[in-house]
Formats: C-alpha cells, sequence, structure tokens
C-alpha cells in the first residue's frame, strides 16, 4: 500500500471561506501594505481569526497566496502583449497595466519592491515573470522600436522606480505616474519620439514628494 499523503479537496464551506479570506486579504493589504494584521484580514472577511489560521497558517502564507495569484495575472499580460501588432504598442500597454496595479496596490508594490516573505519564492517568480518580460523586450527590440541596450533588469527597477512614485502620490495626484513613465519611455525608445501627459502644477508633484512613505514600510517600535 502506498504512503504517499493522499491530498482531499476542501469541503464546499472551507474553500468557500478560502475565497472569502483571499478577497478580503487582497482588499486590506491593498489598502494597508504588508504591515496589516490577519486580525484585520479576519474583520473585513467577517470570520474568526481562527478561521483564517485554520485556512493559512500564518500571515507568510497567505501573502504567498495573494502573490501567486498577481504572478499569475501579470504573465497572463505579459502573453496578451504578445498578441499585439505592433510591438512597442503592447510593451507600452503591459507597463501601463502593471503599474496601474502596483500604484493602487500597497501589497502588491511591497512585495515587489521589498518584502521579509519567503526570498527564494519571490525570487523564483520574479525570473519566471523576466522570462515573459525578455519576450516583449525581444521583439520590439528586433522591431526597431526599442534600445538594443536595455534588459530585464532595466524594466525591473523603472517599476520600481514608478510604482514608488505613484504610490506616494495615490491621494493627491492619482495619474502622475503616467508622466513618468512617458519619459521614460521617450529614453527607452529607439528613436525618442512620443508626447507626455500635461504637466501637473508644480504643487502636486512637490506634495507627492513631501508624503512620508518611509514611515510605511517602518517596522513597529523603530
Amino acid at each position: 500500500m502506498s504512503s504517499a499523503r493522499v491530498i482531499r479537496p476542501l469541503r464546499a464551506d472551507a474553500a468557500r471561506n478560502r475565497e472569502k479570506i483571499l478577497r478580503a486579504a487582497a482588499t486590506v493589504f491593498a489598502q494597508r501594505g504588508l504591515d496589516a494584521s490577519l486580525d484585520d484580514v479576519a474583520a473585513a472577511a467577517d470570520v474568526g481569526v481562527a478561521t483564517v489560521y485554520r485556512r493559512f497558517a500564518d500571515k507568510e502564507s497567505l501573502v504567498m497566496a495573494l502573490f501567486e495569484s498577481a504572478i499569475d495575472e501579470i504573465a497572463a499580460l505579459a502573453v496578451a502583449a504578445r498578441g499585439f501588432e505592433n510591438s512597442w504598442d503592447g510593451l507600452v500597454w503591459f507597463l501601463e497595466e502593471v503599474l496601474q496595479r502596483q500604484c493602487s496596490d500597497r501589497g502588491l508594490r511591497d512585495v515587489v519592491v521589498g518584502t521579509p516573505y519567503d526570498r527564494d519564492w519571490v525570487s523564483a517568480a520574479k525570473e519566471r515573470l523576466g522570462v515573459a518580460v525578455g519576450a516583449l523586450l525581444d521583439r520590439a527590440q528586433r522591431d526597431g522600436y526599442l534600445r538594443r541596450d536595455v534588459v530585464v533588469a532595466d524594466i525591473a527597477v523603472v517599476e520600481m522606480m514608478i510604482s514608488s512614485l505613484g504610490g506616494a502620490a495615490a491621494e493627491v495626484a492619482p495619474d502622475l505616474w503616467r508622466r513618468y513613465l512617458a519619459l521614460i519611455l521617450d529614453g527607452l525608445a529607439a528613436p525618442g519620439s512620443g508626447s507626455l501627459p500635461a504637466v501637473p502644477a508644480d504643487e502636486v508633484v512637490f506634495a507627492a514628494l513631501r508624503t512620508p512613505t518611509g514611515a510605511r514600510h517602518r517596522p513597529a517600535g523603530t
């Protein structure tokens, strides 16, 4: 007789609770970042915290489940972008879609920019995404739209910079990140061309820069 562990599907009520918890966690982490607690998630899901722990052993397990879903979604966006007839349009659309999500979702941004959770798993997931993004870059470079010296790591840095700005400016200028994406895209293009979104008032930009984003990621007690 085989000693292999048999994985049984969740009961219907357990499966419903798991999905309810995941939806609530997505909302809570998007609004508050990864500093939100499982108590916060339980309250948003309208379940007891013990129910959360029955479905997820700890917060890391819950964060990783959400991050895996986000990675799948971004990978699907990369596949969709390859379907654009114009490879530059596909690359720009992909970056806009990804940054829209990162700028409006603090939890996703926290994981992408830097997280204390399961770094090996996160690195493996990012490597998988790197392959998908690399295919977009290769196509745009072959077609003569993208500088030949642009690499996948450059795109990761661009996403980190712009999503950090987008998160800081979310309340005062939620679309400010689009201007700086357009500026950077003009530098990535071969040759540079295109038009920038309208310049915002100076006070709007400076208000965004004054937002104390560092406090959001500072560990409790420091």
